[in-house]
């Protein structure tokens, strides 16, 4: 009998350690809505469907290339704010580079 008790003991120790709160087990979620990471419209960057010469006659040169990798070609162009990425000749996109 006393077997079941200290089982039945621990098991009810062990259900109240799991149900009640710990100090500091809760995180705090921080929500930053999408539309707020970053003001693309305040920044100036290519379009989709550019040619690299008129991105070239546009922004200037730029501060490094990374050349192109894959099937089809991508290469990234980096810009002081942005990245350009190029399929081909051709922006596929332009991306903000993350500011601290």
């Amino acid at each position: 009998m006393t077997t079941k008790h200290a089982l039945a003991g621990t098991l009810a120790a062990a259900m109240l350690l799991t149900l009640a709160p710990a100090s500091g087990a809760f995180a705090e979620d921080i929500q930053v809505p999408v539309g707020s990471q970053a003001d693309r419209s305040q920044q100036s960057m290519p379009r989709t469907g550019m040619t690299q010469e008129s991105v070239r006659a546009n922004w200037g040169k730029p501060n490094t290339i990374d050349s192109a990798v894959g099937q089809p070609p991508i290469s990234q162009w980096h810009y002081g704010k942005f990245v350009v990425y190029f399929e081909s000749d051709r922006v596929l996109h332009s991306v903000l580079k993350h500011q601290r």
